[in-house]
């Protein structure tokens, strides 16, 4: 994710790419190769560029916020790895996934193993504070994880389901890269929790528009089929609100993982005329009209102005 408004941390981010880089080297070298196959696949870096944006709310210093920095973006990592072995997911940002490449069984001790290392880099940060929400945050991580598993191809399941399961598989993670970015810089309590608040109302409109590029993307844009979401199980947003629909949910609760491509492209096209993106897209802005109230409260500086920017972009993305 190049963008200009944060132009002023590129030094830095600079220096979490090559800690991250560091962080999952290990004396075994296959386990390194497949942390490093992860890394080089890409990622917009989302939780770094919040971390350090949120620290400039307090008493900025790089060597500080890089550990938490690179803590966050471990924990996203394994959680990844872990969902495509729960989704037996062949591709991730056009690249084969660890567990399609080596095996489910190697790539479950890989997420673990990116687990331990987030928890290497925090414990460099000596503030009990810090490591108990990071504590926490990995706790409700693997509870996300959990749901995803035990919804899969559950048609009748709530909108508060929903959203409970984006919240621990997505949004948590965004509050707490602003919360813990904010702690680390010794920012006041009042800050900490309006940087928490604008992090999980950011990460809702994340997630939400993620599951609407799921249906309308290609499989060049999306670097996996289009609808994949729905046929590894996972009921979002724009499938839920489709279903209002009786013909329409009949045929998305016919899904199997052996639907085809043929199949899946007709269910997508019903999907779309019922209005169900639309009406998805309108709840996402929702939560990022939410997240920008939150800022307009936070001090004005550089760093605000860059979060705006980010919000939106998060919100608004096409791909």
């Amino acid at each position: 994710m190049k963008l200009p408004m944060y132009s002023f941390l590129h030094a830095d981010l600079q220096l979490v790419e090559k800690e991250l880089e560091a962080a999952i080297q290990s004396d075994y070298s296959l386990l390194s190769t497949a942390s490093l196959h992860l890394l080089q696949a890409g990622g917009k870096r989302i939780r770094p560029v919040l971390v350090l944006l949120a620290g400039k709310f307090g008493n900025y210093d790089i060597e500080r916020m890089k550990h938490v920095a690179v803590a966050l973006e471990l924990i996203h990592m394994a959680s990844l790895v872990h969902d495509d072995v729960i989704d037996d997911a062949n591709l991730r940002r056009g690249r084969e996934t660890i567990k399609a490449k080596w095996s489910n069984r190697f790539a479950m001790y890989t997420g673990d193993y990116i687990f331990a290392r987030s928890l290497e880099a925090m414990s460099r940060l000596n503030d009990p504070q810090a490591h108990r929400v990071l504590a926490r945050t990995i706790v409700e991580v693997c509870r996300g994880e959990i749901e995803q598993i035990k919804d899969k191809y559950c048609f009748e399941q709530t909108l508060r389901t929903y959203l409970r399961r984006i919240k621990r598989k997505t949004a948590l993670l965004i509050a707490v890269s602003c919360q813990l970015g904010a702690i680390a810089a010794g920012a006041s309590k009042e800050v900490i929790d309006r940087l928490y608040s604008f992090g999980y109302y950011v990460g809702m409109s994340f997630q939400i528009t993620d599951d609407i590029l799921d249906f309308i993307g290609t499989k060049e844009q999306l670097g996996k089929p289009a609808g994949s979401d729905l046929l590894q199980g996972n009921v979002t947003l724009p499938a839920l609100l489709a279903m209002h629909d009786a013909r329409v949910k009949e045929k998305i609760m016919s899904v199997t993982p052996h639907t085809s491509e043929e199949e899946m492209n007709e269910i997508i096209a019903l999907i779309k005329q019922t209005g169900a993106i639309e009406e998805a897209y309108a709840l996402s802005d929702r939560y990022l009209k939410k997240a920008f109230s939150v800022l307009e409260t936070l001090p004005k500086n550089k760093a605000r102005t860059a979060l705006y920017e980010v919000a939106k972009y998060i919100g608004k993305r096409k791909f």
